[in-house]
């Protein structure tokens, strides 16, 4: 295993090119095994959980070519339709493939992916949502096994106890674009990764509506043809790096944005007394001593996203007063909690409400990543703290953010990778 040793305190400047969406990367990827021919994809991270997909695609029989940020997969040598264990326990996001197997082949066999770190995650929505396009699902040795002579469109309603699901959303998309008749999904996601599936599908030819919306209309069709597609950036990456340039009171500009997929996010930090120049496809940092304590609701999209949670926790550790981050979405994602109370924040939890107290400075010490997100709020933390800090098992941020010490290292901070 790996770690970083981050010595803290540095000022960060200068531009920082976000990479494509590692969470829009991953349904797109899968989606490909429903066209004919082959698909080219353009802006792919080079991240650990896209390296994990690519095995599983290569098994089942696909053969795929990455290269540069372009992945070429042509599904025409799928013989295989079972996502073994091994593969799927170190990324949930292979569940996606559940659809695009069951549309293409009519058979499906993806181990259950089971609870994280962040909390239970249950798939009982994409179940739902499979078999009322008409396929049978049983639970066997582990497995999520799925048979379908063939799919039929249906009205499925996707609302679950914390929303609406990315995941079930662009499986049951996936799934109802070859499936015969009209599907209709209510409480569909209206994440842009949502969006950026259904424009990829519509350009093989698919016929889908609503996209972005609550409400997506799919008009089944006999097959899709492979095309060449651009996925878009990655809004978490981008807030992440912004979060980095506000935590060492720096100015920083993150280039390949969208600025609209950040608005809750945006409207939440000018709330904390921030400020920030917006361009076309970049958003620049201001320096500052000080911020405010704000309130913070995880929510669906358009609401803060929970993959920012831990971030803006980090962040909100030097604010100037009392913060509340309450989750809505992952109610038990706060074992960052700990890491960050030992560089010396002040944080309390009440059930799913996270009380930060501000204090004047973080100190280094020695630490644990746990999860993706929280690797990256212990990072930021670090960053800003004086001294030396240590996060250890930092395999959690390979899954997810591309070159990202050798990123921050070109905005000016002391970061080095050492084995563990």
């Amino acid at each position: 295993m790996e770690k970083f040793i981050i010595e803290g305190g540095k000022k960060l400047s200068g531009r920082v090119k976000i990479s494509g969406a590692k969470n829009a990367a991953l349904p797109v990827m899968s989606a490909s095994l429903i066209c004919g021919g082959k698909t080219v994809l353009h802006n792919i991270p080079d991240v650990r959980d896209i390296r994990t997909l690519i095995k599983i695609l290569e098994y089942l029989g696909a053969s795929v070519k990455f290269e540069k940020n372009t992945v070429e997969i042509d599904p025409s040598g799928v013989c295989k339709y079972t996502a073994p264990y091994e593969f799927v326990s170190t990324m949930r996001g292979s569940v996606c493939l559940l659809g695009p197997l069951l549309a293409k082949y009519g058979k499906a066999r993806i181990s259950m992916p089971g609870g994280c770190v962040i909390g239970s995650r249950p798939i009982d929505l994409h179940i739902k949502g499979l078999k009322k396009l008409g396929v049978n699902i049983i639970n066997e040795e582990g497995y999520i096994v799925g048979r379908a002579k063939k799919l039929k469109g249906n009205t499925i309603f996707l609302g679950g106890n914390f929303g609406s699901s990315v995941l079930a959303t662009a499986n049951i998309m996936t799934a109802a674009a070859l499936a015969e008749g009209e599907t209709i999904i209510e409480f569909a996601s209206c994440e842009p990764e949502i969006v950026d599936l259904a424009m990829m599908l519509k350009k093989t030819g698919a016929k889908i509506y609503g996209e972005g919306s609550h409400r997506i209309r799919i008009e089944g069709v006999k097959r899709l043809k492979g095309v060449e597609y651009s996925i878009i950036p990655d809004r978490i990456e981008a807030g992440t790096y912004m979060l980095a340039g506000y935590a060492t009171g720096s100015s920083i500009t993150v280039e390949n944005v969208v600025p609209s997929h950040l608005f809750s996010f945006l409207d939440k930090m000018e709330e904390a007394g921030v400020s920030f120049k917006t361009g076309k496809d970049a958003l620049t940092t201001r320096k500052l001593k000080k911020w405010k304590s704000v309130d913070v609701i995880t929510l669906p999209y358009p609401g803060f996203p929970t993959d920012l949670q831990a971030q803006m926790m980090a962040f909100l550790t030097l604010s100037d007063g009392i913060s509340t981050i309450t989750e809505k979405v992952f109610p038990e994602r706060f074992i960052h909690v700990g890491e960050l109370n030992r560089l010396g924040a002040n944080i309390t939890l009440d059930g799913a409400k996270a009380i930060i107290r501000g204090v004047d400075k973080l100190k280094g010490a020695k630490t644990m990543a746990s999860d993706l997100r929280a690797s990256a709020a212990i990072v930021l933390a670090g960053l800003a703290a004086e001294g030396e800090t240590e996060v250890s098992r930092i395999y959690h941020l390979d899954r997810g953010y591309e070159k990202f010490e050798e990123k921050l290292t070109s905005l000016g901070a002391r970061i080095r990778r050492e084995k563990e």
